[in-house]
C-alpha cells in the first residue's frame, strides 16, 4: 500500500469501525473492522502442478481485501515464456496498414501526455475451473493513450483490425500426430477490431498502481483494455499491426473460445465465440465476525456500472446488499456488504449483480451458463459455503 497517494481516513456509517480508507478514486480497503474473518468451508483444491506453470500469485476471495490489489499479491497468467526484457532496449513497432509507421522508446511513451485508469482484471477462465476462482485484481494502470499512438500512425481506411504481439513465444502443433501435423513457434497475439482499439481509455502501460510496471504483469509495457478480460490486455507488448484482413491465431479461434449450445428453430445448435469484452459478475468475498454480528461482504463487477447486489442464504429470499461508495471509473469493481442475522450451521451463501442497464447475472441453471462447454466466460451466480458455530 505504500505506493498510494493523498490518503486520507473519512467516516462511514456503513462500516463496523467507522473508518475507511480512499485514495484519488475510491474506497482501498475494506473497513477496519474488530472481528474475524469466518473461513469458507468449500476452499478450492490447489493449483495443480501443471497450470502452477502458467498461473502466478493465485490468492483467495478472502484475501482480496482492497479495492486497490497491491502489485505483490495481482495474479499473473503466462501462456508460453515469462520474458525478461531490458527496457532500455525495447522498442514498440506501429505497422501495417498504416500512412506513418513508428518505432517507439520507452522514453518516447514517457514523453506523450500521461494519463491513470482504475480497471478491474479477471481471467476470463476466473470460478470456470475447481482450483481458479478467484483469478482477479483491481489497479490503478498508468501509460499513454493507445488511440493517439493509432492516430499519429495515421490508420487507413480500409483497416478493420488492431493486432497486438507479445515478446512471449512457443511452439505451436496443428493436427498433432498426422500426416499433416505442423509445428512452428509463434509470438502470444490478440486481435481488436480498430473501434475497440480506439477507445480512449486503452492504455499502452508502463505502470501499475504508481510504480514501474513488474516483470511479470508485462513489462516495459503492455496493453490496457479496460473492460475486455485479461487475454485481451496483451503483456510484454512488442508490434502492433493494423490489418485489412481479420487475424486468427491460437487464442483468437482456437483457444480462449466459448462453445456454447444454443437453441434455434427446434433445433440445437453449437456456437463458437473468442471471448471478448468481460461479462457481469459479483462474487461473496468474505464473512466477518464482530462482537457477535456477521456480515457478508463481496465485490461486484462488469462492463456497465453496477447499480445493485443481492444477496440469498440457503434457499432464502433475495436480499439487498449495501453499495460501497460508487468510485469515479466505471471500469473498476465495487464493494458490497450485507449484515446477517446467522443461525447456527452449514449455509450457502450467493450474490448476483444487476447492472444500471438491468442486466442481472445469471443464475447457474440459465441457459447461457448451463449450456456452455467450455469454462471461460463463466460469470454465473457464485454460492460459497460457511458453517456457523
Amino acid at each position: 500500500m505504500q505506493q498510494l497517494q493523498r490518503r486520507e481516513f473519512l467516516l462511514s456509517a456503513g462500516t463496523a469501525a467507522g473508518v475507511l480508507l480512499l485514495d484519488r478514486y475510491g474506497p482501498v480497503a475494506f473497513a477496519q473492522e474488530a472481528g474475524k474473518v469466518v473461513p469458507w468451508s468449500d476452499q478450492p483444491p490447489p493449483v495443480p502442478p501443471p497450470a502452477q506453470a502458467v498461473i502466478k500469485n493465485l490468492g483467495s476471495w478472502e484475501s482480496l481485501d482492497t479495492w486497490i490489489t497491491p502489485n505483490d499479491r495481482f495474479f499473473s497468467i503466462g501462456h508460453y515464456e515469462w520474458p525478461k526484457i531490458d527496457p532500455a532496449k525495447w522498442k514498440l513497432d506501429v505497422g501495417g496498414d498504416v500512412g506513418t509507421p513508428l518505432s517507439l522508446t520507452l522514453d518516447d511513451l514517457k514523453a506523450k501526455p500521461h494519463q491513470r485508469v482504475n480497471y478491474t482484471l479477471e481471467c476470463s477462465g476466473s470460478n470456470g475451473l475447481p482450483f481458479f476462482t478467484s483469478g482477479i485484481g483491481n489497479a490503478e494502470w498508468g501509460g499513454t493513450s493507445l488511440a493517439d499512438i493509432l492516430t499519429a500512425a495515421r490508420v487507413k481506411s480500409k483497416a478493420i483490425e488492431v493486432v497486438f504481439f507479445g515478446a512471449d513465444q512457443g511452439t505451436e502443433v496443428l493436427r498433432a500426430g498426422t500426416p499433416l501435423e505442423l509445428k512452428f513457434t509463434a509470438n502470444f497475439a490478440r486481435a481488436m477490431s480498430i473501434k475497440d482499439a480506439m477507445n480512449p481509455a486503452n492504455l499502452l502501460c508502463y505502470e501499475m498502481n504508481g510504480e514501474a510496471l513488474p516483470a511479470d504483469h508485462g513489462a516495459p509495457v503492455r496493453l490496457i483494455a479496460p473492460g475486455w478480460y485479461g487475454v485481451a490486455n496483451v503483456k510484454w507488448l512488442r508490434h502492433i499491426e493494423v490489418r485489412d484482413t481479420p487475424f486468427m491465431n491460437r487464442f483468437m479461434g482456437r483457444d480462449y473460445v466459448t462453445v456454447r449450445e444454443e437453441r434455434r428453430d427446434g433445433e440445437t445448435v453449437v456456437v463458437e465465440s473468442s471471448v471478448g469484452p468481460c461479462l457481469l459478475k459479483s462474487a461473496p468475498a468474505r464473512v466477518t465476525l464482530n462482537d457477535g454480528h456477521y456480515r457478508i461482504a463481496g465485490m461486484a463487477w462488469g462492463p456497465v456500472p453496477i447499480a445493485a447486489v443481492e444477496v440469498k442464504v440457503d434457499g432464502g429470499p433475495w436480499m439487498k446488499a449495501e453499495l460501497a461508495k460508487a468510485d469515479k471509473s466505471p471500469f473498476a469493481w465495487r464493494f458490497w456488504h450485507l449484515d446477517w442475522t446467522a443461525t447456527p450451521g452449514e449455509h450457502a451463501i450467493t450474490s448476483r449483480a444487476i447492472d444500471a442497464a438491468g442486466n442481472v447475472q445469471p443464475a447457474m441453471d440459465d441457459p447461457m451458463i448451463a449450456n456452455k462447454k467450455t469454462y471461460w466466460e463463466s460469470n454465473g451466480q457464485i454460492a460459497r459455503r460457511v458453517r456457523i458455530m
